[in-house]
């Protein structure tokens, strides 16, 4: 489509969709360089913020909230555990787990969510863009601060 005032093509509609997609990437993109320094990915920071917020949670239960596969979590899970970051209280084998933070596991998570409110200081803060902001103030009004 061009417009009748040059030869050059008019932008495409807007789209939502690919709007926050480019905005998610450009996030998660600045969270995997803020947590690089404390040695965490943004996929193991939410998984040590699901095992510390929902108490209990299952292997399948953190599957779910976390969008990856069972094996997947399990493998996360152990390699957090050896990191000394997170513990099975499961007292048998065949029991249901139960994963709990460690000291250490809990003094990381606080570290990395000082990196994220880092993050969105800069992304959607008073100084931040000011579509940006906006996105902040709406993300903020839809789901609380």
């Amino acid at each position: 489509m061009t417009t009748e005032n040059d030869a050059r093509p008019a932008p495409p509609p807007t789209s939502t969709s690919i709007v926050l997609l480019t905005l998610a990437h450009r996030i998660e993109t600045e969270l995997g360089t803020a947590l690089a320094p404390l040695g965490l990915t943004v996929s193991r920071l939410g998984l040590l913020g699901h095992i510390a917020g929902v108490p209990g949670a299952s292997f399948s239960d953190l599957s779910r909230m976390s969008g990856i596969s069972v094996q997947s979590i399990h493998a996360a899970v152990k390699t957090l555990a050896g990191a000394g970051l997170v513990r099975d209280n499961t007292a048998r084998a065949g029991a249901a787990s139960t994963l709990e933070l460690t000291p250490a596991g809990s003094r990381l998570l606080e570290q990395a969510m000082t990196a994220v409110s880092d993050v969105d200081g800069r992304l959607f803060g008073a100084d931040a863009d000011p579509v940006l902001r906006q996105v902040g103030d709406a993300v903020r009004t839809a789901f609380g601060d």
